[in-house]
């Protein structure tokens, strides 16, 4: 993706596209890349995996993870999206799917701002197309007058369009798509056209299993979909690095400091969601209670990075229990009824027993208090 004037160059932005954050390694990708390549795609599909798991390029050239989970997974959604078969990513909150689903347009097209977030007021509109009301009224219905969704540019242009949270759309929005993934076309009636997908176009949804308020898909959709489910990560030490990593790339563009100074805390936030969304502790001796809510990895992430900015503006610049000790009653305690005896019961039973986090219990302690 490019920039004119009037925008705010990579190199501004609070949060840069993954095309304009990971420029260079997709630059040094797509110049080391000499295996064939689906139509329009920047990468070919080895090439956009490596850019998803990372590695290192003949040229020395480092490709940082951008997920960390089995490879294989990485591997059949990236075949999925060569076909003519549409993508959709399913998982528990917190699971990376959204930052997947960018990564993957950004490797594959280029460009990962062909985007339609579903919400419960999602409109047909948003997946097909609407109208200029000025021109409409002044001319008539025209090509001119049409404004196309992201979904018909992509097709247009043989790009990736993304939907997040497709189960958030009312149902009859949803079943817009089915035409587009079966018959690959868009007809618009009010000008007796179409527009017919190019090679190159496909789609990647995201959804999660435990959210409310969902609508589940029809199964005349779902059969148009390939679904790859993306789990939590598989132990302690996977999903550090996950939160230490992103907690990084976010802090990069807060001025934070490092989120490897804190990696004990980190550790120990980790250790905490991981304890209470299993229901048990990590040595299998204690049963939990869990709370009401995920606790998932994007939750971690935020915990830790609100704790760095705490140490770097109120504190010493390292992240210690004090800081991260309210994110974490925060992320814990969403019902306070029920919630609250969970995080008491497991702070009493748990934290205070544990060697070497008196620290940590002292903080919790007093947030709760």
């Amino acid at each position: 993706m490019t920039t004119d004037a009037t925008t705010t160059g990579p190199g501004e932005a609070l949060r840069p596209h993954a095309e304009d954050a990971f420029a260079g390694e997709l630059r040094a990708l797509a110049a080391a890349d000499d295996r064939p390549r689906p139509e329009r795609w920047r990468l070919s599909p080895r090439s956009v995996a490596t850019y998803l798991l990372g590695g290192t390029l003949p040229d020395g050239t480092v490709i940082t993870p951008k997920y960390v989970g089995p490879r294989r997974i990485v591997e059949v959604a990236v075949t999925t999206l060569a076909t003519d078969r549409a993508l959709l990513l399913l998982g528990v909150p917190g699971t990376a799917k959204t930052w997947v689903s960018e990564h993957l347009a950004a490797a594959v097209s280029g460009d990962s701002t062909l985007l339609v977030q579903g919400t419960a007021g999602t409109p047909e509109e948003a997946i097909r197309y609407g109208w200029n009301y000025a021109r409409l009224l002044a001319h008539g219905p025209s090509r001119e007058a049409l404004v196309p969704s992201p979904v018909m540019r992509a097709m247009a242009e043989g790009m990736t369009a993304r939907v997040e949270e497709l189960t958030r759309i009312p149902a009859d929005v949803q079943d817009t798509l089915i035409t587009v993934l079966s018959e690959k076309t868009l007809p618009i009636p009010e000008l007796g056209q179409e527009v017919q997908a190019v090679r190159g176009f496909n789609l990647i949804a995201t959804a999660n299993d435990r959210d409310r308020g969902v609508n589940e898909l029809s199964s005349a959709l779902r059969r148009r979909f390939n679904t790859v489910v993306l789990p939590l990560p598989a132990t302690a030490e996977a999903e550090v690095e996950i939160v230490s990593r992103r907690v990084d790339q976010i802090g990069g563009s807060l001025d934070l400091p490092p989120a490897t100074d804190g990696l004990a805390e980190i550790r120990r936030v980790v250790t905490v969601f991981r304890e209470l969304r299993d229901g048990v502790t990590a040595d299998g001796r204690t049963k939990l209670k869990s709370p009401s809510g995920t606790l998932s990895t994007a939750e971690a992430i935020s915990v830790v990075t609100g704790g760095l900015a705490l140490a770097a503006h109120f504190g010493d610049g390292v992240l210690r229990p004090s800081d991260v000790a309210a994110g974490l009653l925060g992320a814990v305690v969403r019902d306070p009824s029920a919630d609250q005896v969970v995080w008491q019961e497991y702070l009493e039973a748990v934290v205070r027993e544990r060697e070497g986090w008196k620290d940590f219990y002292r903080a919790c302690r007093e947030v709760a208090a």
